[in-house]
């Protein structure tokens, strides 16, 4: 699996290189961000902009990414999702449990803030 990286300061932004959302891509994401966070990563935005088509089984996944990042302290925002991907993504019931921005800029404000967030909390 192709993917395409941009390590920021404070965030890793993942763009999956494939037309087609699906079990094999989330297993591979969820691969990828393990390896990142061993590299010292904590927040990732993952840009979905190339996938059109999705596999409802990926779904459980991605919300699984989430949860693990959340209990650990981490961020994952999902940006870039196409109508085909967001509406089976709705009808699932999934939209709010997990993190969407629809644009990068509002994906990194997302991030941005939880990390403000997580140093405030840290604090008291």
């Amino acid at each position: 699996m192709e993917f395409k990286f941009d390590t920021k300061p404070t965030y890793t932004v993942i763009t999956p290189q494939y037309d087609a959302l699906d079990v094999n891509l989330t297993e591979q994401l969820a691969e990828q961000i393990s390896l990142y966070i061993n590299k010292g990563s904590n927040n990732f935005i993952i840009d979905m902009q190339m996938c059109a088509t999705c596999d409802n089984k990926s779904f459980e996944q991605l919300a699984a990414m989430h949860e693990d990042c959340y209990v650990n302290q981490r961020s994952l925002v999902f940006t870039g999702l196409q109508a085909t991907i967001l509406q089976p993504l709705n009808e699932s019931g999934l939209t709010d449990m997990l993190n969407i921005a629809p644009t990068m800029q509002e994906a990194v404000d997302i991030v941005s803030m939880e990390i403000l967030e997580r140093d405030l909390m840290n604090e008291e």
